[in-house]
């Protein structure tokens, strides 16, 4: 069964738990500014921002995604921990490039400066980096 990407508009009590999960795994750059992965959830939950990789009705990665005029940005980008190297962070970023280019813009990923991690991510994706 493939993972299914989807935005959280109204993400359910086991939506939540798992985000939770996905972002305790979360280095703490990740979470920045956010105080812990709690702040960060309902942060992007409420902003409309989180979008979810699901499979067999589990979230196991979720992403912030900001659309604005200019170009779309990726950010928080986080699978969990149990779950890397499966490719469920990568279908979020094919996603979040699909969507981004359907609406005729271009998306950019975003990370705190001097992340190795970010560089290496926006450099195999052939995307921009911005960082702050």
């Amino acid at each position: 069964m493939p993972v299914i990407v989807t935005t959280l508009p109204q993400p359910s009590e086991q939506d939540r738990q798992d985000l939770l999960k996905i972002y305790a795994d979360a280095p703490d750059w990740l979470l920045a500014p956010h105080a812990d992965a709690a702040a960060l959830v309902e942060a992007g939950l409420r902003d409309g921002r989180l979008l979810g990789g699901r499979f067999n009705d589990r979230l196991l990665g979720a992403a912030w995604l900001q659309c604005d005029d200019d170009a779309w940005r990726l950010s928080r980008l986080c699978v969990r921990k149990v779950t890397r190297g499966r490719g469920v962070g990568r279908r979020l970023l094919d996603e979040a490039q699909r969507l981004a280019s359907e609406a005729g813009k271009p998306l950019h990923l975003q990370a705190p400066a001097g992340h190795l991690e970010a560089q290496a991510l926006a450099a195999k994706a052939h995307l921009p980096l911005e960082q702050y």
